[in-house]
């Protein structure tokens, strides 16, 4: 967590929802006292708000996925072909979608017939519980079968927040490099699944190693599932939708 971004600051969140965007308004005090204190008791209220989240998913019959990753590696074309997929098979899907600026994200997934509610975070580099409780108010009055978190993207601060999901899915898209798990291992020691991502590009890029990334995240994750995916492609679609299938039995 870092002072830059606020994400170390003890005030509650304040949202503001509009049609349907929520925007987190976060007051920024780099000289804000006893920093590590401050920091325990925001994950504190943190975790406890989360817990409320997870408890309102169960009743509402919803899994929740927080998709995370750095910029770039490919969550919202992954969401544009796994909301296909799903809502071909009759499931009832929604999407929060965290960027620090812009709705652009949302409405592609808008595009594709579902639920999207756009969390703006401003300075914010990761979505909070807080956030999701004030998104989710505005999804819940609907069947919702999976609920997927598109978080901010960023390979650190997100996986210190929980957010009230059940899962917990990491990208690493092969342009990034296959030494990320090495690189942030508290994001990766996160993951249910980690989907190694625009896997059609693996042709281009040779010093990348499908092999090593399993090594490391066996080691990291053990019982992890590695997924490589590409949207171009139908390689491992069935599988994917399958795990989350596997997911969503009570």
């Amino acid at each position: 967590m870092c002072d830059n971004c606020g994400c170390n600051i003890p005030h509650a969140s304040q949202v503001h929802l509009a049609n349907g965007t929520i925007r987190a308004i976060r007051p920024f005090n780099a000289a804000e006292p006893r920093t590590l204190a401050v920091m325990q008791n925001l994950l504190q209220e943190n975790n406890d708000r989360a817990a409320l989240n997870r408890q309102q998913f169960d009743a509402h019959g919803t899994r929740v996925f927080n998709l995370m990753s750095s910029p770039g590696s490919g969550k919202t074309s992954l969401l544009e072909v796994t909301l296909e997929q799903l809502t071909a098979r009759g499931v009832n899907v929604a999407v929060i979608e965290g960027d620090l600026e812009t709705e652009n994200d949302a409405l592609r997934l808008r595009r594709k017939g579902v639920p999207v509610v756009q969390i703006t975070t401003g300075m914010a580099c990761h979505l909070d519980a807080q956030m999701v409780n004030t998104a989710w108010q505005t999804l819940c009055s609907e069947p919702v079968d999976i609920l997927f978190i598109e978080n901010v993207g960023n390979l650190v601060c997100p996986a210190s927040f929980d957010l009230g999901q059940h899962h917990n899915v990491v990208l690493l898209s092969v342009p990034e490099g296959d030494d990320k798990p090495e690189k942030y291992p508290v994001m990766f020691r996160q993951a249910e699944a980690v989907l190694v991502t625009k896997v059609d590009l693996l042709p281009y890029f040779t010093e990348f190693s499908l092999e090593r990334v399993r090594e490391e995240v066996a080691l990291l994750a053990p019982g992890s599932d590695i997924l490589p995916l590409s949207t171009k492609t139908t390689q491992n679609w069935a599988q994917w939708v399958a795990w989350l299938g596997d997911r969503c039995v009570n």
